[in-house]
């Protein structure tokens, strides 16, 4: 985890925000990174970084997962993992797995960072406890006729106009898909 909390801390220093809110959120992360890569686990239960994407298409659609046990749409990702070796390539794998697309297009500069409570567990398949996630959002490009296959954390996943979003949305959906659009040519 040494190289990911390297290149967390360098991505989050270098990152200019999109919106006041993600550079609020950008610097509790950067407080919360001060306790070292522990703050990149799971195992830090005070508070993580996770790693999520965003994924578009060319039709300017983003790609949405019911999350399976919150029962709300949202961006796919997760926990890092002790082989990620950056945040980026965390937000790829969880996407890549979550979606079963091959081939996506990864976006290496953050879009968002929101933070929220949530019950997780600390991996060990022990129960859900309180923790926070500190969730730096990426944005994947889809290739052209991508179809998604849907994993076992999910319930549904589905293709949206960003002006027909589903409901219920988990918190902070929203606020990453302006910024992922100005992305685009």
């Amino acid at each position: 985890m040494s190289s990911l909390y390297e290149n967390t801390v360098d991505v989050l220093t270098t990152w200019t925000a999109t919106s006041d809110d993600a550079e609020l959120a950008r610097k509790r992360t950067l407080s919360l990174l001060a306790d070292g890569p522990v703050a990149t686990t799971r195992a830090h239960r005070a508070g993580h970084v996770t790693a999520s994407a965003l994924i578009l298409d060319d039709q300017r659609r983003v790609l949405l997962c019911l999350h399976g046990r919150l029962n709300r749409w949202m961006q796919l990702g997760g926990h890092c993992e002790a082989a990620d070796e950056t945040l980026a390539a965390a937000a790829f794998r969880e996407a890549t797995e979550e979606s079963g697309i091959p081939g996506l297009r990864l976006d290496p500069t953050p879009i968002d960072i929101d933070i929220h409570e949530v019950r997780c567990g600390a991996g060990d398949g022990g129960p859900a406890e309180p923790s926070v996630h500190y969730d730096v959002r990426f944005l994947l490009h889809a290739p052209t006729g991508s179809i998604e296959q849907i994993s076992d954390e999910s319930s549904a996943l589905a293709w949206f106009h960003p002006e027909a979003l589903p409901s219920p949305l988990a918190s902070g959906t929203i606020q990453q898909i302006a910024p992922a659009l100005a992305r685009l040519p």
